[in-house]
């Protein structure tokens, strides 16, 4: 009889995964980093444990989007106070802050409990190609 056992937190042993965005479909490249930030990859993926890999993306700004995307969709804030709703068009989010539309496009596809928030922690988003993760880099993709 097989036994499944379940891996704990001391026995993770974390990769740091550098995934270039250069003429990348988005939607496609976020589920991409999702499954790598949670651990679904690995083998000993267990869904109550921060198994998941650190994420690297350079050139953040050089993604694709399908259809009228950069103009016509829409990312909304709000500070609480009546009439204070903002809106910015994704061609604005993408040039002024790429860091910020990544973690709201990602944040999205994790668990929202504390579990989840450790690991958009291990998102680590930059505008060019250097980031000064070099040190770390143990595989490119």
């Amino acid at each position: 009889m097989d036994i499944t056992k379940a891996i704990k937190a001391s026995e993770i042993k974390r990769d740091w995964v550098v995934l270039d965005a250069k003429d990348k479909t988005f939607g496609r490249l976020i589920t991409e980093i999702a499954v790598l930030l949670r651990g679904k990859h690995k083998a000993c993926y267990t869904p109550n444990v921060d198994c998941g890999d650190f994420v690297v993306i350079v050139n953040a700004t050089a993604v694709k989007f399908s259809g009228m995307k950069l103009e016509n969709k829409e990312y909304f804030s709000h500070s609480g106070y009546f009439g204070s709703t903002k809106s910015k068009t994704l061609k604005e989010m993408l040039d002024k802050s790429p860091e910020k539309l990544y973690h709201l496009a990602v944040r999205g596809m994790l668990p929202k409990t504390k579990l989840g928030r450790a690991m958009i922690k291990k998102l680590k988003v930059y505008k060019s190609s250097e980031h000064p993760h070099t040190a770390q880099i143990t595989k490119s993709k």
